[in-house]
């Protein structure tokens, strides 16, 4: 089977060029399965419920999310109500939502995980300590995790500790899309971070001036989004359902 993770989508032109550009991408690759970190998909950040919607309808089958999980207010609700919008995992008990999903394509099951480093980032509970109790619950071995990390060097970390007993660990949040991909152990697929669906001529998305006179001048600046051409970042994991192991990873840019 072949599963397509989309990268960090980026507002409105973001979410507007994945729907352009998706249906060719899953023809080409023959993708089973679609995953879609759309934490950054509403316009001015975060993610609504008009957005999920929107990624949903074009052909995602989960979509994760990160540090900008709860931007929105008025997404809340929709993490208790829908199984296939994930935060990640290890936000404490009691916060709203999950961090696992599962697909059930009976008898075939993947399990996608959502989890955020926790180096230069909000202090939640030890992502290692959280996915040991998740895989002890998870009865396929089809397993996809993505790791919303900023240190590369913890998300290298999570790519070894879960070597061979997860199909793929997949990295995101820094938008910037790595050239690392390999299958660790002969067995699990790994990339530091897959990159951002987004404009591409802009810094994370955003307009470049604005944020070039933030550095600049160390004020508060409102960040606006880049009005530059869009591209596409993700990468196909191939995968045998039956053993749960990959037995390749591809990256993909896509341009206009």
């Amino acid at each position: 089977m072949n599963l397509l993770f989309i990268g960090d989508v980026v507002g409105s032109s973001g979410t507007d060029f994945l729907e352009e550009q998706l249906y060719g991408i899953k023809r080409k690759y023959n993708i089973d399965v679609t995953v879609v970190n759309g934490e950054n998909s509403a316009q001015g950040n975060g993610i609504t419920p008009e957005s999920f919607d929107r990624l949903m309808r074009m052909g995602a089958d989960v979509v994760t999310t990160g540090n900008h999980c709860f931007r929105r207010r008025e997404v809340m609700e929709l993490y208790d109500s829908s199984e296939f919008l994930l935060r990640p995992a290890n936000f404490p008990e009691g916060v709203a939502g999950r961090g696992v999903a599962v697909i059930d394509f009976c008898p075939i099951k993947i399990a996608v995980v959502n989890l955020m480093g926790t180096m230069y980032m909000e202090a939640l509970d030890n992502p290692f300590t959280e996915i040991d109790k998740i895989l002890a619950g998870i009865d396929t071995p089809n397993i996809f995790v993505d790791f919303h990390a900023e240190a590369t060097s913890e998300k290298k970390a999570m790519g070894h500790y879960l070597k061979g007993r997860v199909t793929a660990v997949m990295g995101t949040h820094t938008h910037v899309q790595t050239a690392d991909e390999v299958i660790l152990g002969g067995h699990t697929a790994y990339i530091t971070d897959v990159g951002m669906t987004g404009p591409e001529l802009s810094v994370l998305g955003v307009d470049s001036d604005i944020v070039i006179d933030k550095f600049r001048y160390h004020r508060p600046v409102k960040f606006t989004e880049s009005d530059s051409a869009c591209f596409l970042n993700g990468v196909v994991v191939s995968f045998d359902e039956k053993s749960g192991k990959s037995t390749n990873i591809t990256r993909i840019i896509s341009r206009k």
